[in-house]
């Protein structure tokens, strides 16, 4: 797989996970943040999930909402840790 298959299965992935969990379809782009539709606690959630599903370390000092407001922003996250697997 490429690298730009990779990056958009990441998408795909992240994409059908937030829509899913809240219940709402989520534009790539959209700051769930600031839209409302998540809060502290689901970034709990997200971050568990994240780690999981793609199998990478999230440090304490990437625990950013800049990370995780968006899909575009988890899907580039995610592509650019230096192990990962997309189930």
């Amino acid at each position: 797989m490429t690298t730009t298959e990779q990056t958009e299965a990441i998408r795909t992935q992240v994409r059908a996970y937030l829509t899913e969990e809240l219940a709402t379809p989520v534009a790539d782009d959209l700051n769930i943040f600031g839209a409302g539709l998540a809060n502290s606690l689901f970034t709990i959630q997200l971050v568990t999930y994240v780690e999981r599903a793609f199998g990478v370390q999230v440090g304490t000092d990437e625990l950013d909402e800049v990370h995780f407001c968006s899909v575009d922003a988890i899907t580039a996250f995610v592509a650019a840790k230096p192990s990962r697997s997309v189930a």
